[in-house]
């Protein structure tokens, strides 16, 4: 549409008011002005040369409407907006009105706006809403002033600690409760506030009594209360509840006002009851972990006692390096033995049982003390192997164990050096300048199957050599092939031949501390 001068008119999406002009919107919204409380205005546009919204006027107004001038309804009706609130057009509101006006949709938030009163600038905040209504604005608004922003801070901070402030005339027997009080105890407002001596009924058996002389000393004395009790309204789960309370008195020292605030500390008391559990699980697992230490350390004692180095036995000497997996344990699957036999000659073992853990270790001190005992009686080492995979087998508790190991004998009279194997990495050999491994007898790892054959090997041992009998935690590496940890053994071992500390630097060069992945133990045998 447009007027007698061609310009725009705006057409009004809101209803019968279409195309109407600001008297007939006034009077279609001035009733309903009329009876709204706080402050609230009907803005009608008013449009320039080009179709623009170039100011807005006051068409209706509440009767309650008051604006940052102190300005009520009877002064606001018929103002130009940007000539009573000069500047405006430069502030977001504007925008908001220009863009409600377009767009039909609802703005709601907070403004600031400041005017010059007798020449002193003052700045205000403000909620405001606006809506598109007959063509033009309905905008509403709160002043948020100090007063109204610290009541605001107020009930939020109440809210988030809930806490709820109390106030108690004790002449007129009047109670005011906070609106979270109501919401800590779940209590209608309808029912109005409960004294604390009801309150006192209500409380747990064992806070009753200390909150009745709490309260009594309150009451009769105007003593301050400080204290956590647990209270159970009818209905209600128990809740942990602070009460803090002091007295104002006349001049005779009576009580005559009560001030204070609850506080639902329930959420609280919860989390420091789970941390409280949490710490006695602590010490509870501090305390089973101390007693696994000293009974692991008991059990390596019994089971394989620690290594001594440079240990003489029938003309030579032997070097051990163990280092479980399980570095708490003190123990694993791998194990070894180096004592002298009855006849005087030396009995060197090294197993490996799979797996780690109890179960490992157990399988371990089983074949350790069966196989020790066997070759303490004489049994030669191939029949030794072929007794343990059988107790393997037929240990119920043992089924579907298995394991590796070399044993071997040494007789100092000939320097010979008898061994078996059972599936078990070969033993690496030093001497004059060379590193080789013995070639393997036959022999199957122990638990594999029913009917395995084990056979026997010799080597002669010459002064100045070394032989090295290991697990395969020296020497595996994930995703290698064997062949290459067992090259590399051999490189390692002749580079360090006449190092004092052989055994030493080579598990330190082959073995990186925080990656290795299973458990070492090694015997380095010198003449």
């Amino acid at each position: 549409m447009a007027d007698q001068q061609g310009r725009t008119t705006p057409r009004s999406e809101d209803g019968p008011g279409t195309g109407a002009g600001p008297d007939t919107a006034a009077a279609v919204v001035r009733e309903v002005l009329a009876a709204l409380p706080g402050s609230v205005v009907l803005l009608v546009p008013e449009y320039g040369p080009r179709g623009e919204v170039a100011d807005f006027r006051l068409a209706a107004a509440s009767p309650g409407a008051v604006d940052i001038g102190g300005r009520g309804a009877g002064e606001l009706l018929g103002r130009s907006v940007r000539a009573t609130y000069p500047g405006i057009e430069s502030t977001e509101l504007w925008h908001h009105y220009l863009g409600v006006l377009e767009s039909g949709a609802v703005h709601e938030g907070e403004t600031a706006y400041e005017e010059s009163a007798a020449g002193i600038p003052h700045l205000s905040r403000y909620r405001v809403r606006v809506t598109r209504c007959q063509g033009g604005l309905v905008v509403s608004w709160e002043r948020l002033d100090s007063d109204e922003r610290e009541r605001r801070r107020l009930a939020l901070m109440q809210r988030l600690g809930r806490m709820g402030w109390v106030d108690r005339d004790l002449v007129r027997g009047e109670i005011t409760w906070s609106d979270e009080v109501y919401s800590i105890f779940g209590r209608d407002r309808a029912l109005g506030p409960m004294p604390l001596e009801e309150l006192s009924a209500h409380a747990e058996d064992g806070d009753r009594a200390a909150m009745e002389r709490a309260v009594a000393g309150l009451l009769e004395a105007g003593e301050p209360v400080d204290l956590t009790v647990r209270l159970r309204l009818p209905g209600q789960e128990a809740r942990h509840v602070r009460v803090v309370a002091e007295a104002e008195t006349d001049v005779h020292g009576m009580p005559v006002r009560l001030h204070g605030f609850f506080q639902d500390l329930t959420s609280a008391k919860d989390i420091e009851r789970r941390l409280r559990e949490q710490q006695e699980a602590a010490l509870a697992q501090q305390g089973q972990l101390a007693a696994e230490r000293a009974l692991a350390a008991r059990l390596q004692e019994t089971l394989l006692p620690r290594p001594q180095r440079n240990l003489d036995l029938s003309g030579l000497t032997v070097d051990v390096v163990y280092r479980p997996l399980q570095e708490g344990l003190g123990l694993g699957g791998d194990w070894y033995s180096a004592v002298e036999l009855p006849d005087r000659s030396a009995l060197l073992v090294v197993g490996d049982v799979a797996g780690h853990g109890l179960d490992a270790i157990a399988t371990m001190a089983l074949l350790r003390f069966t196989a020790k005992g066997m070759a303490i009686t004489g049994t030669p080492l191939p029949a030794v192997l072929a007794n343990l995979n059988t107790l393997l087998l037929h240990t119920p508790e043992r089924d579907g164990d298995t394991a590796t190991m070399i044993m071997a004998v040494y007789q100092p009279a000939a320097s010979r050096l008898t061994w078996v194997r059972a599936g078990h990495p070969p033993p690496l050999l030093v001497r004059g300048g060379r590193a080789r491994f013995l070639p393997s007898p036959r022999g199957i790892l122990l638990g594999a199957t029913a009917t395995p054959r084990y056979e026997a090997a010799t080597v002669d041992l010459l002064p100045g050599d070394h032989l090295l009998l290991y697990t395969d935690g020296l020497i595996e590496k994930p995703g290698e092939p064997i062949d290459a940890g067992l090259a590399r053994l051999a490189d390692t071992a002749l580079a360090h031949a006449d190092s004092p500390r052989f055994l030493d630097d080579v598990v330190k060069t082959l073995v990186a501390p925080h990656t290795r992945r299973d458990d070492i133990c090694a015997l380095h045998v010198s003449r």
